[in-house]
């Protein structure tokens, strides 16, 4: 937030398959994913960037990947499926100055490395707690 106060632009892309990444950004209790938001709407072709990003404090541009439901496969799946469907549609515009990928610590399966195994950023830093 202290990013976008600057007047930089700045997106974050929740890889977590809770959806809570966005959450206090846009005070609200949870953004619907790209992942839901597909099943509803048949596949990940159907759906327009304007229905899965919404725009929060200081206009940062939030985004949820999702997953399936626990124990139902692999939540990464959710990750690889959100961030190819941001590629295409235009998401990472050179407007921004920030992406943050919000994943998980315990990576369980290859989806939540994406980010980072197909160079989607050019600086990688951890944040523990």
């Amino acid at each position: 937030a202290a990013l976008a106060e600057m007047g930089k632009k700045v997106m974050i892309v929740g890889c977590d398959p809770k959806a809570d990444s966005t959450r206090l950004i846009l005070h609200s209790k949870a953004q619907t994913t790209v992942m839901h938001l597909a099943a509803e709407a048949g596949s990940v072709e159907d759906l327009e960037l304007e229905d899965v990003m919404a725009v929060g404090y200081a206009d940062i541009k939030c985004v949820e990947s999702g997953g399936p439901e626990p124990g139902v496969g692999c939540a990464g799946r959710g990750v690889i499926t959100a961030i190819n469907f941001l590629e295409e549609e235009g998401a990472y515009d050179e407007e921004l100055d920030f992406v943050f990928y919000d994943a998980l610590g315990d990576v369980v399966c290859g989806g939540f490395a994406m980010p980072i195994r197909e160079n989607k950023a050019q600086e990688i830093y951890i944040v523990v707690s």
